[in-house]
């Protein structure tokens, strides 16, 4: 073989990607098949060879690029974990087991690599979600962390369902599904899917920017005014959801566009102690507790 040797960049996104909660077989493929391409130079592999291969082949193929150049691997502890961690998230094909019982020299590559398994997915419609309930739940006293809970942005409540669907044929874990409360449609459609030790929650106030406190969003905005104008409980009050008054605040102020991502970061920042999380929040995390 002749192999173009990966960079240490190459090696820690591989690293990442690896080790993303993602359904194993198709992490697993999309990477040994991008390195494969890239870096093994001769024999050289068409997309269609590579897409026909044996998952075994591919997977030696895989990890003879990934280990070029590295010192010769004798420790494999962190292999079988990976490999375990997996097992404990997903039911998995005996083709995909094939990816997992790899060689790859992790002990050189990444000496400190500790992956939990994920033991609660919680699929929620927005970015809003993904980027503050982890804090806000925090504060309630229930750490995503160190209780490995993963949390996913799917882009909607159609997007939701399909998330659904795809991962209660795969997952061995529970899931919670955080909905809009206009999403009644939706939970009906997963209804007949939800397990045992799955849970719904649907928001009584419309869309999660609903649930932040007058108090932490004056303060936001503030922030991002630099307290050149005192924002006040009048500017937000009206019968509109929260995300559409935001939008027209920002327009009158001459603040740039309206993201829900960046302003859920700027919240973020500017959240200062369990009194900034409203009362639907407590129960929110309550919910996703039990």
């Amino acid at each position: 073989m002749k192999i173009k040797q990966l960079t240490e960049e190459q090696l820690n996104t591989i690293i990442d990607r690896l080790t993303r909660f993602k359904e194993t077989e198709a992490k697993y493929l999309r990477v040994f098949k991008d390195i494969i391409s890239s870096n093994l130079l001769e024999p050289k592999f068409k997309k269609s060879e590579l897409d026909a291969m044996d998952y075994g082949e591919l997977r030696d193929f895989a990890q003879a690029v990934i280990n070029f150049g590295l010192e010769p691997g004798k420790d494999y502890e962190i292999n079988k974990q990976l490999a375990e961690n997996e097992n404990a998230m997903f039911k998995l094909s005996k083709n995909a087991q094939k990816l997992l019982d790899n060689r790859i020299n992790y002990k050189v590559t990444a000496p400190e690599l500790k992956v939990k398994p994920v033991s609660k997915l919680i699929l929620a419609e927005g970015i809003t979600e993904e980027i503050l309930l982890p804090e806000f739940a925090r504060l309630c006293g229930y750490d995503f962390g160190e209780n490995n809970v993963h949390i996913i942005s799917a882009g909607g409540k159609n997007q939701v369902v399909k998330y659904f669907y795809r991962y209660s044929e795969s997952l061995k874990i529970p899931m919670f599904v955080l909905f809009d409360s206009d999403a009644v449609q939706n939970l009906e459609e997963i209804r007949p899917k939800l397990r045992e030790f799955d849970r719904v929650y649907m928001l009584k106030s419309g869309e999660f920017e609903d649930l932040l406190p007058l108090n932490l969003i004056k303060r936001t905005l503030n922030s991002l005014l630099k307290n050149f104008y005192n924002v006040k409980d009048a500017d937000l009050r009206d019968e509109a959801p929260m995300a559409k008054i935001l939008e027209q605040f920002f327009k009158r102020n001459g603040l740039s566009e309206f993201k829900k991502a960046d302003f859920a970061q700027a919240v973020r920042d500017n959240i200062l102690s369990d009194a900034d999380v409203s009362e639907e929040i407590v129960q929110l995390v309550g919910s996703l507790q039990g």
